[in-house]
């Protein structure tokens, strides 16, 4: 029966989802057949962290909108397995700075959503200005605790995660400071009435999927 229930989880993902989980299997498989242990292992982990955000949510009782779940299963294939295994780091030099661009964005969303959590959903209980400030907040301490931890790596274990050093580090801070920014103003502009449908949608997927927590939150006026 368990079993019977993860297939039938499986087939209930995103198509983009299943196509990419496709593939780490097949590179798995291809890895262990050409005893290329590391990529093997790499695709294997890249697998288990696609299912970690899934896992998380569900404990705590949260639902994700589709757009998110590709979203996060996107970046965690880019960064760890065409990032790492392929060398996508080196080979193109916009790669780390879209994925920090994007990923900076996709956390002000986020930082937005925590805080719009926090007042239960009432979008008149704090100045529009003062609630996508914090969400700005937020996803920049994210993205300055990513930086802390890549420096940790570096010098505890010796790897080379920050690149060229200091020039690597201030410019994915300047990144995800411009990400945070249009991710927290989206949040702003679904506050006002405005800005792009897709945000407006997502956001609006969210609070749809886990009323529970935004008990105050009422339509626009």
């Amino acid at each position: 029966m368990r079993i019977g229930s993860l297939f039938n989880n499986l087939r209930q993902q995103p198509r983009l989802v299943q196509a990419i989980w496709a593939v780490l299997a097949l590179e798995f498989c291809a890895a262990l057949f050409e005893r290329q242990w590391p990529l093997a292992g790499v695709a294997l982990a890249t697998f288990l962290l696609t299912l970690i955000p899934r896992y998380v949510t569900s404990r705590i009782g949260l639902a994700l909108p589709t757009p998110m779940i590709v979203a996060i299963t996107l970046f965690i294939f880019a960064t760890i397995f065409l990032g790492e295994a392929f060398d996508y780091y080196n080979r193109f030099w916009w790669w780390d700075i879209a994925l920090h661009g994007g990923s900076a964005i996709g956390f002000g969303l986020l930082g937005f959503l925590f805080v719009f959590t926090l007042f239960e959903g009432d979008r008149y209980a704090a100045p529009h200005w003062a609630l996508a400030l914090i969400a700005f907040c937020v996803a920049v301490t994210i993205g300055v605790l990513w930086e802390i931890f890549e420096f940790g790596m570096d010098q505890l274990f010796g790897m080379n995660m920050q690149k060229s050093g200091l020039m690597d580090t201030m410019g994915d801070l300047i990144v995800d400071v411009i990400g945070a920014s249009l991710g927290a103003l989206a949040g702003w502009a679904y506050l006002v009435g405005r800005g792009p449908g897709f945000t407006r949608n997502l956001f609006e997927q969210f609070v749809a999927k886990n009323r529970r927590l935004y008990r105050k939150f009422r339509d626009r006026d």
